[in-house]
């Protein structure tokens, strides 16, 4: 699958099947994340890969739409400094979560962000440093419904070109 397909046809996912993800494709999803471009290259992200479901549990409690990290094969934390002292860190681990979405769909495996918003719970779950926070979670997994991969884009599921480009000024 190219890149532009991939970004073409990716749906969220949410519900999984329980088939485990196979270690080749766990370093994959990571190892694109960690490939992915940052603000002066400094690479603000930590990933923490969870497969046990005793943790992706709780860490599903952690936001009000987070649910489904609780049947996903795989969650990977992301982990960072304190966007307020340096505002590119959030865009820095937006496109890690892109990259690591967008290698996995070509895996045949499906993905969901998951906003955390109690960071201090999230914490004592994932046992990670006081200095750095969790803001979003990705779920990971085999889709339920098999048809979510192979489904044509949805029309009107996105706002034309012309609505959303403004060319050299508004």
């Amino acid at each position: 699958m190219n890149v532009s397909d991939a970004i073409r046809l990716k749906r969220a996912v949410r519900k999984f099947t329980p088939e485990p993800l196979p270690e080749e494709a766990i370093l994959a999803i990571l190892n694109a994340g960690r490939r992915a471009q940052s603000s002066k290259n400094t690479q603000p992200w930590h990933f923490i890969a969870i497969t046990d479901k005793k943790i992706l549990k709780p860490l599903s409690e952690c936001g009000d739409w987070a649910g489904h990290l609780a049947e996903a094969a795989l969650g990977v934390a992301i982990i960072h400094p304190d966007p307020s002292e340096k505002f590119q860190v959030l865009f820095d681990i937006g496109q890690a979560a892109a990259y690591m979405q967008l290698a996995a769909w070509e895996l045949g495996v499906g993905s969901c962000m998951a906003t955390i918003y109690w960071g201090d719970q999230a914490r004592q779950i994932l046992r990670f440093p006081a200095d750095l926070q969790v803001r979003f979670a990705i779920s990971f997994g085999y889709p339920a419904e098999l048809s979510k991969l192979a489904a044509p884009p949805v029309k009107g599921g996105r706002r034309s070109l012309d609505e959303v480009v403004h060319r050299n000024h508004w």
